[in-house]
């Protein structure tokens, strides 16, 4: 089985480090060896269930995404969500480093997790996965959520289906993800004592709510790059 490795290091004030291999199926896009032998109640699919949830519990005793989110809620619960860390990535492809706070460092981490959980409503996030970009803006977000859900409309087109090019399909993804997080958010309050974590995944969710309403604008505002697709495309003249 190939594999994908995405490596987080986190360097705290207080000269300590937190490490977390991220291993991927590289065929399947999934997390693989990532939870502990023994998961906390709050990790019961039972607790909290997301109303949206289409997992039974006889076949699913544990909510993958959560129990996927163990280790960082643990290793994180003495950090504050304003406290100013360094935090380099490494993927095959190059070294990411910056310093930024807690809250923004570990929702760049559980957003990889998220959408490698094996979670039903976030598997549409696996090739964003696959091209992981930490730290993005909210601009560089939107452009790649909506350049993949075009690309993925263009398999479904392909494969005889109607594409959907005004991104409903797209709204609808984050509207679940928001149900969702919603949920992740009960869980997190009752497994932690301070709010990184839980602030962590707020400003991931800020975005899920947020983008219904800012697509098109942002999409109107970055429209001016691609005015040379607008026009035909020269023809090649041979001398």
């Amino acid at each position: 089985m190939k594999t994908v490795t995405i490596q987080y290091c986190f360097e705290l004030s207080d000269s300590r480090k937190e490490i977390f291999e991220i291993k991927l199926d590289e065929e399947r896009m999934e997390i693989i060896n990532n939870q502990p032998k023994n998961l906390p109640f709050w990790a019961k699919l039972d607790f909290h269930q997301c109303p949206n949830c289409p997992l039974d519990v006889e076949d699913h005793p544990h909510c993958p995404l959560m129990a996927n989110l163990v280790n960082i809620v643990g290793r994180f619960d003495d950090l504050l969500s304003y406290e100013n860390m360094h935090l380099a990535v490494v993927t095959e492809e190059r070294c990411i480093y910056q310093r930024t706070t807690a809250q923004r460092a570990i929702s760049a981490l559980m957003g990889l997790v998220i959408a490698t959980s094996g979670c039903p409503h976030s598997v549409y996030f696996k090739p964003m996965a696959r091209y992981h970009l930490p730290l993005a803006s909210d601009h560089e977000t939107i452009y790649r959520a909506t350049s993949m859900y075009l690309l993925a409309q263009y398999f479904v087109h392909h494969d005889g289906g109607e594409a959907d090019v005004d991104l409903k399909g797209l709204d609808q993804i984050y509207k679940n993800m928001h149900t969702v997080n919603t949920a992740i958010a009960e869980r997190i309050r009752s497994a932690t004592t301070t709010d990184s974590s839980l602030n962590a995944l707020v400003m991931l969710d800020m975005f899920a709510l947020d983008v219904p309403m800012v697509i098109k604008a942002s999409l109107d505002e970055i429209r001016p790059l691609f005015q040379p697709y607008l026009e035909p495309v020269p023809e090649l003249v041979l001398s």
